[in-house]
Order: structure tokens, then sequence, then C-alpha cells
């Protein structure tokens, strides 16, 4: 009688988390997770790639996904505005990709506004199978890579010599402006002492 008693315990909280698991439906953090990609995480392809893809759950409208790529020098390699094809499918065009082991960052939003941002690589190499672009993207009017805010650069600067040729220029005039002020003050200053003796 005991022992039914301690069974009764473990079946009722059992149950319990099974009506839990049913209220609740599936976990929140799957219908953002990338589903296929071209190239895909890990693959090997062969050079010459110039268009990538990037399939997810349904999108938020109206949002434009962030897609950057890092080539095997470590350099920034430019890429085009990404669009977003059925929903889902996010298309990029990207200046054609040398051999070795490229980084692919995205950040994108679904329909319910949950925001992913995750990375991965994948290997160009020479004697690999070509990446067929994915029809979605086919046809679609990609914008050319290193035009725009998603090219990677500023003025012809990277976006880090960039911020930091900004930043030195900002500090610099507003240092002039303070002397400026100053010496104007001073001036002035000096003026109506001399016209006071």
């Amino acid at each position: 009688m005991r022992g039914l008693r301690l069974l009764r315990a473990p079946a009722a909280l059992l149950g319990f988390l099974c009506v839990l698991l049913l209220l609740g439906g599936t976990p929140a953090y799957a219908h953002t997770a990338l589903k296929d990609a071209t190239p895909g995480p890990g693959a090997k392809v062969a050079p010459g790639i110039d268009v990538v893809a990037l399939t997810f759950g349904r999108l938020k409208p109206g949002t434009t996904p962030k897609i950057s790529l890092t080539g095997p020098d470590g350099n920034t390699v430019p890429v085009g505005e990404p669009v977003v094809a059925d929903d889902s499918i996010v298309c990029a065009a990207v200046t054609p990709l040398r051999a070795g082991i490229s980084t692919l960052s995205y950040t994108v939003i679904s329909a319910d506004g949950d925001t992913q941002s995750s990375a991965f690589q994948f290997e160009v190499a020479d004697g690999a199978e070509t990446a067929a672009t994915p029809s979605a993207c086919r046809g679609r009017s990609l914008s050319t890579p290193g035009t725009g805010a998603e090219s990677g650069t500023i003025l012809g600067l990277g976006r880090t010599t960039a911020s930091v040729v900004f930043s030195v220029v900002g500090v610099v005039l507003a240092g002039g402006g303070v002397l400026a002020a100053r010496t104007m003050r001073r001036a002035r200053l000096t003026g109506r002492r001399g016209t006071a003796a």
C-alpha cells in the first residue's frame, strides 16, 4: 500500500509535465533555424559562386536580413543587399569567391519578431562540385556587391578603418572648435581691457 502511494507521486508529476508540453506546443527557437543554404555549412564547392541563398521558416515582411562574408584571407567579401524570396529564402549576390574557407554570418527576423544571428563556414576548392543557384533566387534583381550599406566599405575604406577615421576627424574638429572659441574669448577680453585703459 505504501509502495503504491510512492509510485502515484511520480506518475502524477509525469502526467502534469505531459499536459504542460501539450499546452506549450513546440519550442519557440525552432522557427528561425537555418533549414538549408547554398553553399551550406561545411560544404565544399567550386570557385565562382556569385549568389548565396539561405532558407529559414517564414520571415517577417518588410525586414531586410543581414549577410556578411569573410574570405579565406580574413578580409570582408562584398555582398549585395539581401532579397527575401517566397517569405523564407534570403538571396544575395556576392563577389565571386576564391579558393579557401569562407565564413558567412547572418541575422534574420522571423514572422513573430524573433531575431536569430549565427554563422557557418564552407570551403571553396578547385575540382569541387559547382553549387547551383536555388530556383527561388534565379531571375531576381539582386544588387551588385560592393554597393550600398551592405558592401562592408565606406568611401572605399573598411568599416572599422572608416569608423576610426571618422572618430579621429570628429575629435579634431571638436578640439579645433573649443580652441577657436577660447581664442575669440581671450581676444574679446583683451580688447575690453585695452579700451578700459
